[in-house]
């Protein structure tokens, strides 16, 4: 009888130590991937410049993530199939709304100085759900012993390609206006703007962070990009010059000589005010290549006759989809190499305290997967989530778990708020993310195998 529990014992240790090493060893090929993008990026080595790195990302942005989209996302893709992934954008909204949480009460516990406190929400709330995602699901399904089934990659690509659109439209409009700069900062950072124009002309490379995941984005600055236009338009301002500026800020295009004057001055003083923040939400931006090609693909997929025509057995056109194939092959590397350069930079000097910092992490990488795996585990109860896929519910707990969106760095630099902030936090979160990120996937593989 002691025999029987002790073969019963031994075989649940290899068990287990099977199941750790099944869920370590994925990222232990990204951490191999991103040592190397460190080393070659590094100030004392320089084997590849910067600027090197910035035309990687450039082509992971334009070239290889569109087709990594369209080459998975077309397989896996259909009417049924799209309904029942209708849980994926509302867990992306889940998620970021107990961060929120989080990150306000993290300003609370912490008190960080108060021009940061939006930063605190917004990098404990806004996590990665695009490029880190994608190499997590690749890698993982890389590995030959995975519990996803024969099409691992393709579902999971396509289920973070979904998540992705909800990331970035969040990203253009509510992240967008919360890292706009404090009112009080207005004056300082106007006087500023013309210095920093000139220095980054001058400047052949940008901080690989500025175009690490999302490459251009300080392209489409506007002139209202590094204004606080929320601030600006919703507080009353008591000098006369302010209140002459607001008036005409707030007539919207209302002129008396124009035939919609009348409507438009009838019109509630909120109404107004919320127009012009709408006029000023970049929104349109969110069409860039991976977001392009994910709706394309989800058209195509849609139709069975375009569909066919790609991913059948014999499709006529099944060489594009092939040859699209072989470049979507380099994204995972390139993104973990890009990942690396960024690294190497180190993290700037920062202004948060080190206890805020610490918050920070410890909210945003430990507490909130502790609710995704309750969130998740409450919606397969209620039969919310695709039957018998364990990779969609993989999909959905990563949503949890992953660092901040290196896009938030993008979008601080945008905006001319808290550049070195966001750029410190998001190089320790990415440090400290391998060590979190290892005891929750061991985690997660238990739950979607075994739950």
């Amino acid at each position: 009888m002691s025999g029987y529990f002790r073969l019963l014992y031994e075989r649940s240790v290899k068990s287990s130590e099977e199941d750790a090493l099944a869920a370590i060893v994925p990222l232990l090929k990204l951490l191999c991937l991103t040592v190397i993008g460190l080393v070659l990026a590094h100030p004392k080595t320089k084997v590849i410049p910067r600027a090197t790195f910035k035309l990687l990302s450039k082509l992971v942005f334009a070239l290889f993530l569109p087709c990594l989209i369209f080459t998975e996302l077309g397989r896996s893709i259909t009417l049924e199939n799209l309904s029942q992934w209708w849980f994926i954008p509302i867990n992306v909204l889940l998620s970021t709304g107990i961060g929120c949480v989080l990150g306000y009460l993290v300003v609370i516990i912490c008190h960080p100085p108060p021009q940061l406190n939006r930063l605190t929400v917004i990098m404990t709330a806004f996590g990665n759900t695009g490029n880190l995602p994608l190499a997590i699901v690749g890698s993982v399904c890389h590995t030959g012993d995975n519990p996803f089934g024969q099409h691992c990659h393709s579902s999971g690509v396509a289920y973070v390609s979904l998540a992705q659109w909800v990331s970035v439209i969040l990203a253009y409009t509510f992240v967008y206006h919360m890292m706009e700069p404090p009112l009080d900062c207005c004056e300082i950072v106007d006087e500023r703007i013309e210095m920093e124009e000139e220095q980054a002309d001058n400047d052949f490379s940008r901080p690989l962070l500025v175009e690490a995941e999302w490459p251009g984005i300080e392209d489409k600055e506007t002139e209202h990009s590094k204004t606080p236009t929320i601030a600006r338009i919703f507080n009353s301002i008591s000098s006369t010059s302010q209140s002459t500026s607001t008036d005409i800020e707030l007539s919207g295009g209302c002129s008396t000589d124009s035939p919609k004057s009348i409507n438009c001055l009838a019109q509630p003083d909120v109404v107004r005010r919320m127009k012009i923040v709408a006029e000023q939400t970049p929104i349109q931006h969110i069409f860039q290549p991976p977001t392009i090609a994910s709706l394309v693909t989800i058209i195509i997929g849609l139709i069975p006759r375009l569909k066919s025509l790609f991913f059948d057995y014999d499709a006529p056109l099944s060489f594009v989809k092939d040859s699209l194939e072989i470049l979507a092959r380099a994204t995972v590397p390139s993104v973990m190499l890009v990942l690396g350069g960024m690294l190497a930079e180190g993290p700037n000097i920062s202004k948060l305290s080190h206890q805020t910092t610490i918050s920070i992490i410890i909210a945003r990488l430990l507490v909130l997967p502790l609710f995704g795996i309750g969130i998740v585990t409450l919606a397969d109860k209620l039969n919310f989530l695709v039957s018998g896929d364990p990779m969609f519910r993989f999909v959905l707990l990563l949503q949890y778990t992953t660092p901040s969106a290196i896009l938030l760095g993008a979008i601080a630099s945008l905006r001319g708020y808290a550049v070195r902030e966001a750029s410190a936090l998001l190089f320790w979160q990415h440090i400290f993310a391998l060590f979190s990120l290892s005891v929750y996937i061991i985690i997660y593989f238990k739950i979607v195998v075994y739950v």
